[in-house]
């Protein structure tokens, strides 16, 4: 068995997240933006993961003082996404939000938010999409899956690889 990757954070740019996103999320391309990303890098210096935070999705979470963690993505480093969700939450206290949310999809386990102090608050049911006759949308593979909505803790904790 070989040594575990030790990972530190690193500051990453929009359009390199976005490109991290592309190369490496299972089944969502790049959010349109963010307030702020956040990466983890390996001991050479090399981005294995990536954290995008942005205004919420939703409308009626959309309330100045909430922000969504909209992607995060991986190399399949372990351990990395419970690293960026804890500088994600850090990071927006610090910035004056009080809450963070994010979702994970049927199937996902949450290990890594659990991991990093996050709590399930709802289920919810499959939608059945966006495309409406008035608004024309094209689907993007994920409608019709359930989701499980998280919340940060309300005191962040640190994270140790």
């Amino acid at each position: 068995m070989s040594d575990p990757v030790r990972l530190h954070l690193a500051p990453v740019r929009q359009r390199d997240a976005k490109a991290f996103v592309a190369t490496w999320h299972r089944h969502h391309r790049p959010p349109a933006g963010s307030v702020f990303c956040v990466g983890a890098a390996d001991d050479a210096g090399v981005l294995r993961a990536v954290a995008m935070v942005g205004r919420p999705v939703a409308r009626m979470f959309d309330d100045g003082q909430t922000l969504e963690v909209t992607r995060t993505a991986t190399d399949g480093v372990r351990n990395a996404n419970s690293l960026l969700y804890g500088a994600a939450w850090r990071a927006a206290k610090a910035l004056g939000y009080t809450r963070l949310i994010t979702y994970t999809q049927d199937g996902e386990s949450g290990a890594s938010l659990r991991g990093a102090g996050w709590r399930v608050i709802a289920q919810r049911p499959p939608r059945r999409g966006w495309d409406c006759p008035s608004r024309p949308r094209e689907s993007h593979g994920t409608d019709r899956v359930a989701r499980t909505l998280w919340e940060a803790p309300l005191t962040p904790q640190t994270h140790r690889n």
